[in-house]
């Protein structure tokens, strides 16, 4: 009786571990088109940049993503180029891309599911999904731990670091900010900066200098964004009066790192506190 039931429970065993095994097999055929930046970059990290056969602008990191074909971008898609593509699948950005885009791809029968990233810990959720979709289950749960694991680290390291006042200057012409609703008020949050444009209304609001004087800044934080277009500068020397101009209080990040939903970002939220700490 003792070996039947000895003998069971190894057939059991093995045939759990088999079921396992076949679940965690990568989707190798599974063919994707990423919609945006930040999904290439999750699919790259689980090991499925593989598969990803399209993307769209600005999707360069990591340097293999150079190499995968460009079906448009934020402005709208390239349907025939899509449809060439052959995806299996397409995973959709429901902020960043194009609602008439996307319905066009479900109309023409494209299975399309949607990536919405709105809090920092949606990171590790998404690339927990994005492992189920793609049979990179086991590799995504590595990635995603590790992850919040850090963002931990991080928190724990500034959390009784005393509040300085910052004005994140998203865009300089027109000058444009952030509200506290948004995704990089919760990093600023993480080096305990106070948005000083955190109640207004509209979640990227824009603004004049004259609000900045209002506000008084202690730190001018200016985002290094990649951009076809030359950016346009302030010459915020001319107002002295703002704090953050006074004591030379300004603070300049890596817009590739904090402007995406990646597990980079971590990257550029320790740099931007380490550079905000030097100005306490």
């Amino acid at each position: 009786m003792m070996k039947a039931i000895i003998s069971v429970f190894f057939i059991s065993f093995f045939a759990t571990c088999l079921t396992a095994q076949a679940s965690e097999k990568p989707q190798q055929a599974l063919r994707i088109i990423a919609m945006a930046p930040h999904i290439v970059e999750m699919l790259f990290d689980i090991g499925a940049g593989e598969q990803v056969v399209g993307a769209v602008e600005y999707s360069d990191f990591p340097k293999a993503a150079l190499d995968i074909p460009r079906v448009g971008g934020y402005h709208g898609l390239k349907m025939e180029k899509v449809l060439s593509l052959k995806p299996d699948l397409v995973i959709a950005w429901t902020s960043g891309n194009q609602v008439t885009d996307i319905e066009q791809m479900q109309r023409l029968g494209l299975k399309v599911v949607f990536s919405q990233p709105e809090n920092i810990e949606d990171v590790a959720k998404e690339i927990r999904y994005f492992g189920q979709l793609t049979g990179r289950a086991v590799q995504a749960e590595q990635v995603a731990l590790a992850f919040e694991q850090r963002l931990e680290k991080i928190r724990a390291k500034h959390q009784a670091k005393a509040p300085v006042k910052i004005f994140y200057q998203l865009w300089p012409e027109p000058m444009m900010t952030i509200n506290k609703d948004t995704w990089l008020n919760q990093l600023v949050e993480i080096c305990q900066g106070e948005n000083v444009f955190g109640n207004n209304p509209t979640q990227y609001p824009k603004i004049g200098i004259e609000n900045v004087i209002v506000a008084q800044p202690e730190i001018i934080i200016l985002p290094d964004e990649k951009s076809k277009k030359v950016q346009p500068v302030v010459n915020w020397q001319k107002w002295p009066e703002i704090p953050a101009v006074k004591h030379d209080g300004f603070v300049h990040v890596n817009a590739d790192l904090l402007h995406r939903f990646s597990t980079r970002m971590l990257n550029g939220v320790e740099d931007m506190c380490k550079k905000i700490d030097g100005q306490r």
